[in-house]
């Protein structure tokens, strides 16, 4: 994540090595970006990392976060979104960030509240993905999902339920939204009706949830498979 860092030059304010084991490529990236660099004792490290790290820290601006308007206005007739309601895990999101990324998502759509944000863990476990894949918070998720109706967009909620399709079995083609729920919730019950379709990920074993960030990553890459099938 550093070294992705360093080498983009995005909102790197200053490097942070360890003392006693710098670390070389590290230090020739900085010189080279001409991005500051602070020695710190391996002690003080760990206390700036408040957890794990390889000898290396960065300082960095604040993560960009987008609005909806910014999104819809740079969205493709074929652009994909994902909303994301109620989820609280910053691994989670981390791990949704990374796979929208290679599955070439366009924007990410996060409530303001009651919701995970934009954090440090966040984009750690993005590997990079938190500064590719646009993020926009809004106060409403049903109001968001209303202005994306009305710019073009089909919703696919996922959730179970007589009237959820399989995901296998739906075509998205054109502008779509997929919403996602919380870990332990699912998508709420004024979200899901305001969906177009609801699609449900058939469990054929004993447990009877994903995690939600496996979810979507199957989700992604339904939607790939569809638009660039394999020849």
């Amino acid at each position: 994540m550093v070294k992705q860092r360093l080498q983009t030059k995005t909102g790197v304010r200053k490097l942070i090595l360890s003392k006693t084991n710098p670390w070389k490529e590290g230090e020739a990236l900085a010189k080279e970006n001409k991005i500051a660099i602070e020695y710190l004792d391996p002690k003080k490290l760990d206390v700036l990392a408040q957890g794990n790290h390889q000898g290396a820290l960065i300082e960095i601006d604040d993560f960009k976060v987008y609005t909806l308007q910014d999104i819809l206005r740079d969205a493709k007739e074929d652009a994909i979104l994902v909303l994301l309601d109620g989820m609280e895990d910053p691994h989670n999101l981390g791990a949704i960030l990374r796979t929208a990324d290679a599955a070439g998502i366009d924007g990410i759509i996060l409530p303001k509240h009651r919701s995970v944000s934009l954090t440090p863990t966040v984009a750690k476990v993005s590997t990079g993905a938190i500064d590719t894949v646009k993020t926009a918070e809004v106060t409403n998720l049903n109001q968001a999902i209303h202005d994306l109706k009305k710019a073009g967009f089909w919703i696919y909620g996922t959730g179970m339920g007589k009237d959820a399709k399989d995901y296998r079995t739906v075509s998205y083609t054109g502008k779509i939204a997929l919403v996602l729920g919380s870990e332990g919730f699912g998508i709420s019950r004024l979200v899901k009706e305001n969906c177009d379709f609801v699609v449900t990920l058939p469990m054929h074993g004993s447990v009877q949830s994903l995690n939600a960030s496996v979810a979507a990553g199957i989700l992604f890459y339904e939607v790939l498979n569809q638009r660039f099938p394999a020849k």
